[in-house]
């Protein structure tokens, strides 16, 4: 597998960001400088930020107490790891001229169970210990905290419930780990965090942020073997193609956790393709639905001028676009999702639009305005379940079989379509609109019996929505799969090729619905 297929946020190459007399890595330098009280790690295997961790251990525990100095505990996830963490130590306090004593290795009592640990002892009075991942272990120290490869700990809560306990009186607590599947314990500290339910600090190191920042360089240097970019081409692929699956070399390589038989797409993934773009949002009040027909036209006209014509303004028209929807009428919301189709073949989302509880003519003259505004019409995508069949059957008329479908979703729709969505996530082959709610609609993906699907329930935090940003979305994205030429659409002034008015402005309610002016909804 080529490495251009699995980074899913590539980096521009910049070999100037090594300096081969810099002992540290600038990754693991913004490591140790980072003096949070919490901080995560989520990393590429192999990328040396334990090897970095040491160094800052034994400058906090050769300090003395006044200088900041104290105990540090290094809890691994297996006994090997303690040795590999301890020796690094060892290295580091003869690098640093730090005065300490020979590893010990001392046995405490847990119990009935006698618990191997390994100690370097400091002139300052301070100790480094690397602990087994045992929670009880960390009862009754006091001193900061390393827990490394946190997504491998059997009992992690349990961990980090004793060493959260030592930031009472100023301990630091690390937690450093390769991902070990969406659902982990691990992944929801870093979602939580991002999502600023946590205070902590957040450091993301891919296998590409290594390398650009001199990696592979440093392991050419203690190889002592000449550095190419070439070389360290070959050298990423060869490592991609040991992994079991593209899902495996993302996890291991660039911070993106397995989804298993849950969540569809991981947060982390999600955010990674947000950018600062809108989402207009509106909801039919009691007074809108007094309104007569005229009226409610009158003041549809009013926003879809203020809100969404500057936005259609500034789209590319040299970029082709497709657009998808999914409908809702009082339960649910109705997301209209246009897309650009950059050169590059990036699919680019300009807006998105939300609708709750707008009647069904008004939400006809909205989409109608976006869509006849769309530069190079590829396709459109909308979904046609029960009332949604009104829109989807009305879109078909004004712009053709050939550019629109009406699609009822299905569960082999979503194996067909999902997949190919997600690839785009991964691929970084998409862009979306940064959107807390738009997030919670895609988390709610789940993989069920095998095929990724909204569930029946509501989602969201209030449970007051139902996937339906991501069904636009994935509509929208499948729309510009398309095959259709791109035509430039303009509504025409009085009858259509179906003998009916294609103009919503050219009669006396604005519409044509087949059902007379009084009918109403």
């Amino acid at each position: 597998m080529e490495q251009a297929e699995i980074n899913p946020t590539p980096l521009d190459f910049n070999p100037s960001q090594f300096d081969a007399d810099e002992v540290l890595l600038k990754y693991q330098r913004d490591w140790i400088a980072d003096t949070s009280d919490i901080k995560l790690a989520e990393k590429s295997r192999r990328t040396g930020l334990t090897w970095a961790e040491a160094a800052d251990a034994v400058l906090t525990a050769g300090a003395s107490k006044s200088a900041g100095g104290g105990n540090h505990f290094y809890v691994g996830s297996n006994r090997e790891m303690a040795v590999e963490f301890i020796d690094a130590c060892a290295m580091w306090a003869r690098a640093f001229d730090q005065a300490a004593g020979e590893i010990e290795e001392e046995i405490l009592k847990d119990g009935d169970k006698d618990i191997l640990t390994f100690n370097i002892r400091f002139s300052s009075g301070f100790k480094i210990q690397a602990l087994s991942s045992r929670p009880s272990n960390l009862r009754g120290r006091q001193g900061n905290v390393t827990i490394d490869e946190a997504a491998f700990h059997d009992h992690l809560d349990e961990v980090l419930k004793a060493a959260m306990a030592l930031t009472m009186w100023g301990s630091k607590i690390r937690i450093i780990s390769t991902h070990n599947g969406v659902e982990h314990l691990f992944n929801e500290l870093i979602e939580d965090t991002r999502a600023g339910k946590k205070p902590y600090s957040i450091h993301r190191i891919t296998l590409d942020d290594a390398c650009a920042q001199g990696l592979y360089q440093r392991i050419c240097q203690i190889r002592g073997i000449e550095w190419s970019e070439q070389a360290e081409k070959a050298w990423k692929e060869k490592l991609l193609a040991g992994t079991a699956s593209k899902e495996d070399a993302l996890e291991e390589y660039y911070c993106v956790p397995k989804s298993g038989g849950g969540a569809y797409l991981s947060r982390s993934l999600i955010e990674a393709r947000m950018y600062d773009a809108p989402v207009i949002r509106f909801e039919c009040d009691d007074a809108f639905r007094k309104l007569n027909d005229q009226q409610r036209k009158e003041e549809i006209d009013a926003f879809c001028e203020i809100q969404m014509a500057p936005l259609l303004k500034l789209l590319d028209r040299t970029d082709e676009h497709a657009f998808g929807e999914d409908f809702g009428r009082s339960a649910d919301l109705t997301v209209i999702a246009p897309m650009a189709i950059k050169p590059n073949l990036k699919r680019v989302v300009p807006f998105l639009v939300e609708l709750r509880n707008i009647p069904f003519r008004s939400q006809e003259q909205i989409l109608f305005y976006i869509v006849d505004r769309l530069p190079r019409l590829r396709a459109g995508r909308l979904d046609a379940r029960g009332n949604g069949q009104y829109l989807a059957e009305r879109a078909v008329d004004r712009y053709g079989a050939s550019i629109i479908e009406a699609v009822m979703i299905s569960q082999s729709w979503y194996l067909d379509v999902m997949p190919k969505f997600k690839a785009r996530f991964e691929d970084d082959l998409i862009a979306i609109p940064r959107d807390r709610d738009v997030v919670d609609d895609l988390r709610a993906l789940q993989v069920i019996k095998g095929i990724p699907k909204i569930p029946d329930g509501k989602t969201g935090e209030d449970q007051n929505r139902h996937g339906d940003a991501a069904i636009a979305l994935a509509m929208a994205d499948n729309a510009a799969d398309g095959e259709n030429a791109p035509i430039e659409f303009t509504a025409a002034a009085k009858a259509g090729p179906f003998g009916r008015s294609l103009d919503i402005d050219d009669d006396d309610d604005g519409f044509d619905l087949g059902f007379g002016a009084s009918g109403g909804w």
